[in-house]
């Protein structure tokens, strides 16, 4: 089979490993049929030809893409350059695509829509999330219940749906939980990926950036682990198991 591409945004090496064994394990897929990219460590290779891979999967990351440039970090930037350099052909291509949580933004602010902390931010935790009656219909939410908790933790989000978009989840604190460009391209506010062991370790990772008191981490760690999070990881597989090609 063609293989995954697979860019990550996170600096922190704990917190990036973490997110691509989960994304390996609730994808189905095998070290084998992934490339990882660690965008903080390594440019995206010269000549890049999406026709190599079956989709692009885009992990999370503490960047915030509505940050005023000059408050950026020039890992960030960098980080903030490479992923939005691929989209207008995958956007153009309408290319199997799948951004979780800082994705949305990624797709939002290149297809011309506002991202800011205006409205939608969500603290770290489980939000209640809804199917649209796309959704319900969409491929890629194939079997998932109607109503289902996804973990989130984020300061910015979509404040439009963005033009050629279709809306696919929504929850009472983040309207926009899930969109879709065209046919294939993807993007979630929320986690597909996570579970309450992973977001442990986000929590103590992130504890100093801002999206929560510090004093709060163990309390945020007890939530996590009794929330019942399962429906998410539904759509990696499904985006996999839609997209594989040999």
């Amino acid at each position: 089979m063609k293989p995954f591409l697979i860019l990550q945004l996170r600096p922190e090496t704990e917190a990036s490993d973490d997110e691509f064994n989960a994304i390996l394990q609730k994808s189905g897929l095998k070290p084998s049929d992934a490339v990882r990219i660690r965008l903080d460590q390594d440019d995206l290779p010269i000549g890049l030809n999406l026709d190599d891979f079956s989709g692009v999967i885009v992990g999370g990351g503490p960047g915030c893409i509505s940050d005023p440039h000059e408050k950026k970090s020039p890992t960030e930037a960098r980080i903030e350059t490479s992923v939005l350099s691929l989209m207008p052909q995958i956007t153009a291509r309408d290319f199997p695509f799948l951004g979780c949580c800082y994705g949305i933004g990624i797709l939002g602010y290149h297809l011309g829509s506002e991202i800011s902390k205006t409205r939608y931010a969500e603290k770290v935790g489980a939000s209640d999330c809804r199917l649209t009656s796309d959704g319900k219909s969409d491929k890629i939410c194939a079997n998932m219940p109607d109503t289902f908790h996804a973990f989130v933790g984020h300061k910015e989000a979509l404040q439009h749906l963005p033009e050629g978009c279709v809306h696919l989840v929504s929850s009472p604190t983040c309207l926009y939980q899930m969109i879709r460009f065209g046919d294939n391209v993807y993007a979630t506010q929320f986690h597909p990926e996570a579970d309450d062991a992973g977001f442990e370790t986000r929590i103590q990772i992130y504890k100093d950036q801002g999206y929560f008191p510090p004093e709060d981490a163990q309390n945020l760690i007890e939530l996590c682990r009794s929330a019942n999070v399962y429906a998410p990881e539904l759509i990696l597989k499904n985006f996999v198991k839609t997209y594989t090609r040999v």
